[in-house]
């Protein structure tokens, strides 16, 4: 029997995900919660085989939840779940930790497949997600840079980035102007925009 964790904010779409991968004899969603903390709080006690997990996630957001679950309870692999195509999530997926990305308007059967692929060790990833990344030129974009870029579209200024992220506010504005140029933006809300659109953020 696989375990599933199943992490959706939404409480209908969490509830009919249930139902339909419980139909599944060899699937048992014995944990299904509506946030990344409440996962985390459970995930060790529960251990799950796989986490089904949500990407936009209210406070800790899909990406942030596969990578903890890495550390904190490594029998357990991570399955998002988007309903962008964006060739950046899958990308962002991977480095995170989880073993692939499936799109929620799936078919179920292929959800549940996916969870049984996930399970047994490899790594699955929605046809239309993989081809838009393999048509993606490659980020140029270092993972501070990244890092600066995705608390500025929070809203922090340079000196708020910058004990957030234990820099000094000059090297936080070195980062966020390198960005604007590597991206060819306008300006800073230009650059959050484009990085966004790519699902880099």
């Amino acid at each position: 029997m696989i375990k599933v964790l199943l992490v959706e904010d939404m409480q209908m779409l969490r509830t009919a995900l249930v139902a339909l991968l419980d139909q599944e004899p060899d699937l048992d969603v014995g944990l299904a919660v509506p946030s990344g903390e409440e996962a985390m709080a459970l995930a060790s006690t529960y251990r799950p085989n796989v986490a089904v997990l949500d990407i936009g996630l209210p406070g800790l957001d899909g990406f942030a939840v596969a990578e903890a679950l890495r550390g904190s309870t490594p029998c357990c692999r991570s399955l998002m779940l988007t309903s962008v195509a964006r060739p950046g999530l899958l990308r962002r997926a991977l480095e995170a930790g989880a073993a692939g990305m499936i799109a929620k308007d799936a078919e179920p059967a292929k959800l549940a497949d996916a969870i049984r692929a996930v399970a047994a060790g490899q790594q699955v990833a929605d046809p239309e997600l993989a081809l838009k990344a393999l048509q993606e030129p490659c980020i140029d974009l270092t993972r501070r840079e990244l890092e600066a870029l995705d608390l500025a579209a929070e809203g922090d200024d340079p000196p708020q980035i910058a004990k957030r992220l234990f820099l000094s506010p000059g090297t936080v504005r070195n980062y966020l102007a390198s960005a604007v140029t590597k991206l060819r933006a306008r300006n800073r809300v230009d650059a959050i925009r484009i990085a966004r659109e790519r699902g880099w953020l």
